[in-house]
This record gives structure tokens, C-alpha cells and sequence, in this order.
């Protein structure tokens, strides 16, 4: 399935999705690495099996093997770091000050620009919710030099491909 296969999936009420995937698939305050890796652990991130299809066969052939991994890295360990982080902002006390006692090797080797995985990164935990994830990697990112309104780009990636998702998980509900 490709993008337009699936912003055709959308529903009438979700035109607004629709519009923003045609113009985000083009974003340019974005390199093509920078948004297929936004678009790609988005689509991960939001857990919806048809658009993570459609997304990987639109956005996978943009980026190398290597890229590819460190994207699908970056939707896995951010899987886990946003659950951990957001319970020891959440709940404060001494947790904040614990050690993690959590493997989290990629973060530091991803195999791609560290700016482009901090990236990502942010984009999943913009999804995922954590504060101190988004706090942390948005930071990362400007002193890699990606600027602002990268960063806004790529968060816009995060909440319309999530958005979408959450379309097409009401709809089958729906259908069901």
C-alpha cells in the first residue's frame, strides 16, 4: 500500500489528515533522511498495523539499510525509555535520581547521525507523551544544529501519521 492508498482509506471527516500527509510527504524544512525516519517511527509509534505497512513501502526505499534500522531503533527503545521516564517525572521522588538499570546501547551508536536519531526520537515521544523525553531530545536536537522549525515539522509528522492511526482504529472498530 502506498501513502496515497492510504490517505484514501481516510474517511471524509479526516480530510484534514488527508491534505496534511499529501503536503507533509513533501515537508521541506526536512531532508528526505530526516522526514521518511519522522514518518517511519511514527508510524511505529502508533501502533496501527496498515498505516506502519503503508508507511514503510512509501518511506523504507528513501532510506539506506542503515537509516532504516536506526528508525525502527528508535520507535523501539523510545517504546521504552517514554514508559520509564514519564513514571519517574510523573511520580517524582526518588525515582528521578535511581539509576535506570535499562539497556540503551542504540542511543548512544544508532548507526546514523545523532541528530537525525534524537530526531526521531522526539517524534515518538511526542506520541508517546513524556514530557521529559520530549524536554530532553528537543534539546539534543538544537545542539545538533537542527533548528526549530525542524523540530516542529517533524512533531507535526508525529501527530498527523498518529492521528491517522487512531482514524483508522475507529473505523475497523466501527466496521466490527
Amino acid at each position: 500500500m502506498s501513502l496515497e492508498a492510504l490517505r484514501n482509506r481516510l474517511p471524509e471527516y479526516a480530510k484534514d489528515q488527508k491534505l496534511n500527509l499529501g503536503s507533509l510527504a513533501t515537508e521541506p524544512a526536512l531532508d528526505e533522511q530526516k522526514r521518511a525516519g519522522c514518518f517511519i517511527v511514527s508510524a511505529i509509534a502508533s501502533r496501527n498495523a496498515e498505516v506502519t505497512r503503508a508507511i514503510l513501502a512509501e518511506f523504507g526505499p528513501k532510506l539506506s539499510p542503515e537509516a532504516l534500522t536506526a528508525a525502527k531503533a528508535a520507535a523501539s527503545i523510545m517504546a521504552m525509555n517514554n514508559i520509564y521516564y514519564r513514571f519517574t517525572h510523573l511520580v517524582g521522588g526518588d525515582y528521578a535520581s535511581m539509576p535506570a538499570k535499562l539497556r540503551m546501547n542504540v542511543m548512544a551508536r544508532p548507526g546514523v547521525d545523532k541528530g537525525d536519531f534524537e530526531l526521531w526520537s522526539l517524534a515518538v515521544s511526542a506520541i508517546n507523551g513524556c514530557g521529559m523525553c520530549m524536554e530532553s531530545h528537543e534539546k539534543a536536537v538544537l545542539q545538533h544544529g537542527i533548528g526549530k522549525e525542524q523540530v516542529q515539522a517533524a512533531v507535526r509528522i508525529a501527530a498527523v501519521v498518529h492521528a491517522t492511526a487512531a482514524t483508522l482504529d475507529a473505523e475497523a472498530a466501527l466496521a466490527a
